[in-house]
């Protein structure tokens, strides 16, 4: 499907110079001389480098077709990560530069949405939250409020969040996957 680059999107998957690449933000530039553009970034999910790309606002351009299979993440083996298909538990392995980011957010057993193109996984869109223990952290202060002071925190899957001072190591907590940011204490 071709749709004009006014109208890409955050998220999206395009099919640019013949690669696939996913949308990580666009901003709509008018200088004071000269025509208007679209300004793009973009990382590649076969290399996973980003990319800055300018569109003329009247450029077609082309957004890959992508279907999604729900999928759990098994284990890692150091430079492939293997995920199985819930219903037909095949599995396929996918490598860090296609996880990208999702990596400090994926243990064993969490439950995905795999991206597909023409067959291949080229992706996963992880769930909006995940909860993750904290495994290092400075020890909490007395006095220390919710709405006080905050520390970093270093989470189970190599990840370090800022968290308030009263979560101490050993507790779970509720991180956003979209921001990377603490969200709440995870229920017991």
């Amino acid at each position: 499907m071709q749709i004009i680059a006014t109208q890409l999107r955050s998220g999206q998957i395009i099919l640019h110079n013949d690669e696939l690449y996913r949308v990580l933000s666009t901003t709509h530039v008018t200088p004071g001389k000269g025509n208007a553009l679209v300004q793009s970034k973009l990382r590649s999910l076969r290399t996973g480098l980003q990319t800055e790309h300018r569109f003329r606002p009247s450029d077609k351009v082309e957004v890959a077709h992508i279907d999604t299979q729900e999928m759990q993440y098994l284990y890692s083996d150091g430079t492939h990560h293997v995920f199985m298909n819930l219903e037909s538990f095949e599995q396929i392995m996918l490598s860090n530069e296609a996880l990208e980011d999702a990596l400090g957010y994926l243990l064993p057993e969490t439950v995905v949405q795999v991206d597909m193109y023409n067959g291949d996984p080229v992706g996963v869109e992880l769930p909006n939250t995940v909860v993750l223990e904290v495994v290092e952290t400075e020890p909490h202060m007395k006095g220390a409020t919710a709405a006080g002071n905050s520390k970093p925190a270093k989470l189970e899957t190599g990840i370090t969040v800022t968290v308030p001072a009263y979560i101490e190591t050993g507790i779970k907590i509720v991180v956003d996957t979209r921001t990377g940011e603490y969200v709440s204490r995870a229920d017991s």
